[in-house]
C-alpha cells in the first residue's frame, strides 16, 4: 500500500504529530485524510518527492553481469565482449553494448565499424 504524507493546514494550532509532516498507509481508493488523527486538526496531503528507488534486474542479468565481470578481472576480453555484445541485443541495453565496445578493444579488435551500432542506443 502507498505512504501517503500530510500537512496541517494551520501549522499554529498542531500538534506534535502533525506539526511537521506525517505519514500515513492507505489504499489507493481510500480518501485522504482531513484531519490529525492525533489532534483533529485540519490536513491536506501533499505531494512528496520519492527519495529512492529500486531496480530490480532479473536473475539471468544478473548472473550474465557477473559473468562479463568474471571475464574482465581474469583479462579474458574477448569473452567479456561477446557475451556483453550477445546479452545487451537480447535485453536491448545500450549500456551493456558500450561495455562490449570497450572489451572489444581492449582485446586488440577494431571497433571503428562496431561503434556505429551504439550510436542513440545508449541507455
Amino acid at each position: 500500500m502507498p505512504i501517503y504524507e500530510y500537512e496541517p493546514l494551520d501549522p499554529s494550532r498542531a500538534c506534535k504529530r502533525c506539526a511537521n509532516r506525517f505519514e500515513a498507509i492507505q489504499e489507493v481508493k481510500e480518501k485522504p485524510l482531513t484531519t490529525c488523527p492525533s489532534c483533529g486538526q485540519k490536513v491536506r496531503k501533499v505531494i512528496s518527492w520519492c527519495h529512492s528507488a529500486i531496480i530490480e534486474h532479473p536473475e539471468e542479468h544478473a548472473r550474465v553481469t557477473q559473468k562479463i565481470s568474471s571475464y574482465e578481472k581474469q583479462g579474458m576480453w574477448s569473452h567479456a565482449a561477446e557475451l556483453a555484445d550477445k546479452h545487451s541485443e537480447k535485453v536491448k541495453d545500450g549500456r551493456m553494448k558500450t561495455r562490449a565496445l570497450e572489451n572489444y578493444k581492449k582485446a586488440g579488435y577494431d571497433t571503428g565499424s562496431m561503434e556505429k551500432h551504439t550510436k542513440g542506443n545508449n541507455n
